[in-house]
């Protein structure tokens, strides 16, 4: 393919997040947004004219004229869109998590391997523009603090919390701590709706890191907040606020006076136009994505460990 060819794409699922992807896309100069498709023919519609783009309700449609797709449907249905897609040849990036269970997500991880397709899960704060610039500085974390908090909404409620807010972080950590898991303790309680709204999990890695996760979507105000402890170094990471901390250990044979701080403002980055820019190089240059099918089975496996005690 020709470097200055726009890569033909179409966004499945237009709702809240998929209507986001679309503009991404329709404003991205290496992709020409085909089509939009949603069940709901009116939303489609509307989309669609809003981006410059045919708005469709059947995805089947589009088989054989993009080259790559973000499946953003409910999650229930992730794994039989997106298998139909990766079977006949078209790249995916499938909103997370990548499916309702393990068995599904499996099955898409093999069908993309034996296909030559990519598959990347919209895990989007490995985008955040801290995480991007502080991957460098975070070092075999011995213990790890987390908290994302926030206010009730409607929106995401077709899975629990740990599904819905804190497998963001459990993906996060696991691609900074590079260890298996090998124990997990959780505690949950729904509160306004049938599956647990609010969970902590403190997860064991085999490398002896731990890490202590709390998640909830019912709480008065807004908090994402991620503490790493380790050898050489504290960081702590505010992505509201979009700053960090970083205190470093002093040397050998130094005082407490000589311990040594810095503070970093970030940008505000658009995380979501960095992934799927980020997607489009790789169908482009058929380069593994940075968040791969199998992070996103991995981030699963140990949510499934924690559901599995709450």
């Amino acid at each position: 393919m020709h470097p200055s060819q726009k890569i033909p794409a179409a966004v499945i699922g237009v709702g809240y997040l998929g209507k986001f992807h679309a503009e991404k896309y329709a404003a991205s100069e290496k992709a020409d947004l085909v089509a939009v498709v949603d069940e709901d023919s009116a939303r489609a519609a509307e989309i669609g004219a809003g981006v410059g783009a045919v708005g469709l309700t059947d995805y089947r449609e589009l088989f054989g004229r993009v080259q790559c797709v973000s499946i953003a449907v409910p999650t229930r249905v992730h794994h039989q869109v997106a298998k139909d897609f990766i079977t006949a040849g078209i790249d995916v990036l499938v909103e997370k998590p990548l499916a309702a269970n393990l068995d599904e997500a499996k099955d898409l991880v093999t069908l993309a391997e034996s296909r030559n397709c990519i598959l990347q899960v919209g895990h989007l704060e490995r985008f955040n523009p801290a995480i991007r610039r502080l991957e460098g500085v975070i070092k075999e974390p011995k213990f790890v603090e987390c908290h994302r908090l926030a206010p009730f909404v409607e929106r995401g409620t077709d899975v629990d919390v740990v599904l819905d807010l804190m497998i963001h972080d459990i993906d996060v950590i696991a691609s900074l701590v590079r260890s298996p898991v090998i124990r997990v303790e959780a505690v949950g309680v729904p509160v306004l709706t049938e599956t647990p709204d609010i969970a902590n999990a403190r997860l064991i890695f085999a490398n002896g890191c731990i890490a202590n996760v709390t998640a909830s979507r019912v709480s008065i105000k807004r908090e994402r907040k991620v503490r790493f402890f380790q050898p050489d170094a504290y960081i702590s990471i505010d992505y509201d606020q979009r700053r960090a901390q970083i205190i470093y250990k002093p040397a050998p044979g130094a005082g407490w006076l000589d311990v040594r701080s810095e503070n970093i403002e970030f940008k505000e980055g658009d995380a979501l136009a960095d992934e799927i820019d980020s997607f489009l190089d790789c169908v482009r240059a058929r380069t593994a994505p940075l968040v791969s099918g199998v992070d996103g089975l991995n981030a699963l496996e140990i949510a499934s460990l924690i559901r599995a005690q709450l």
